[in-house]
């Protein structure tokens, strides 16, 4: 079977035609890939709320139903990555982007903490719900809602701008949900046990959750904001650090990251995080994760997780060589693959640990996660980076 490089393959099947220059097919490609984006924004009051990016999930156990979740997560990440390729765009394409980043930000606020505090739910608060639209659960909608959590709310701040007072106010909130204290997270590591890092919840009432991948989010908003540093974010750091010297992030990723599940999905966090701001910890680590993607790389199938890897090789200053794909894939099949999800919501990793493991491998409380319009944005992301690559050696 036929393969192109990735750039020469979308364009053919995108124009039909390989007469444009290279820079030209990127722009053509970048502002096909934001209308797509933008058509893809609920624009009504329908299931999903006006500026809100369609979302489905899939239950591990039941993989034949699909059923619409509305959550704010992808929303905010596709409002904040625009954001930080607005400025490679061409006036056209800021424009669509531009468009896109209002109507998302507008829907921020029915996600925003009931009683005012700038932080955010995964789901909406001004209806409280867990797992939207999923029958005899919804009853107990009020007394099981989740909590507030540090992924989303600082994946919001940011795709809202949040001012510095705001941030520096949520990030001393931040404090008070570490394992410290009376509460010590049970479900980890045991060498892990003790290191002060932030918990994935604001909630009070819940257990104490690690993920790497949430961490680094979480830093990449002390970086962004110029935080003072707390003994919360270097214990995190330092977890994050344990994970990738211990090579946790490959053999183990779905345990040290239960909300993202993946190794690519880890390197393209931890790279958006080094790429943010040198902190000297993991620049150590540099070179080995760059060996490790690249591995990753070379045995990875599915497209989205060649995207996730390439991209971040890219951050790291490592320009590596085309994805090939079968030329008689249609580009919007290649892209919005419902298999790939970037996020899974699983319920088990707050059990305690061997409940944890057990549940985890039947896929007991998993749910995976799939947004068509986030997956266009990686792609997006890629091809900007692509532009601006410098390899650090041939």
């Amino acid at each position: 079977m036929t393969k192109y490089s990735i750039k020469i393959c979308l364009l053919i099947i995108c124009f039909s035609s390989s007469y444009f220059t290279s820079k030209g097919n990127d722009t053509l490609l970048t502002a096909q890939l934001l209308n797509r984006i933008k058509l893809l924004q609920s624009s009504s009051t329908g299931v999903f709320p006006k500026g809100v990016f369609p979302t489905y999930r899939t239950y591990a156990l039941n993989k034949d139903r699909q059923k619409a979740d509305i959550n704010i997560f992808f929303t905010g990440l596709i409002s904040f990555t625009l954001q930080n390729l607005q400025k490679n765009f061409t006036p056209y394409q800021q424009k669509i982007a531009n468009d896109i980043i209002i109507l998302a930000n507008t829907s921020a606020i029915k996600f925003k903490n009931r009683k005012g505090r700038d932080t955010y739910n995964f789901w909406p608060t001004d209806t409280p719900q867990i797992f939207p639209n999923s029958g005899w659960m919804n009853l107990f909608d009020k007394q099981q809602s989740l909590p507030d959590d540090l992924d989303d709310t600082v994946i919001l701040l940011m795709a809202l701008n949040a001012n510095d007072s705001t941030a520096k106010t949520v990030h001393n909130i931040m404090q008070k949900f570490t394992n410290s204290g009376d509460k010590k997270v049970n479900n980890t590591f045991k060498s892990y046990r003790k290191i002060a890092a932030y918990s994935t919840w604001f909630g009070n009432k819940m257990p104490v959750d690690f993920d790497v991948s949430v961490l680094s989010n979480v830093l990449y908003f002390v970086q962004r904001y110029n935080l003072e540093w707390t003994k919360a974010d270097s214990s995190s750091l330092t977890l994050i650090c344990k994970t990738i010297e211990e090579k946790k992030h490959l053999t183990d990723a779905a345990y040290i990251s239960p909300h993202y599940h993946s190794s690519s999905i880890i390197m393209y966090h931890l790279s958006r995080l080094m790429q943010i701001k040198p902190i000297p910890s993991l620049e150590k680590y540099r070179y080995s994760l760059i060996n490790d993607t690249q591995q990753l790389l070379a045995t990875a199938d599915n497209f989205m997780d060649q995207i996730l890897l390439q991209t971040s090789l890219m951050r790291w200053g490592i320009l590596p060589a085309n994805i090939t794909i079968n030329s008689n894939q249609q580009l919007q099949t290649i892209i919005e693959d419902e298999s790939f999800s970037f996020f899974i919501a699983n319920m088990a990793s707050m059990l305690p640990d061997q409940l944890k493991k057990a549940a985890g491998s039947m896929g007991v409380g998993k749910f995976y996660y799939y947004c068509p319009a986030y997956n266009n944005l990686l792609l997006l992301e890629n091809i900007v980076l692509q532009q601006q690559a410098i390899p650090l050696h041939e």
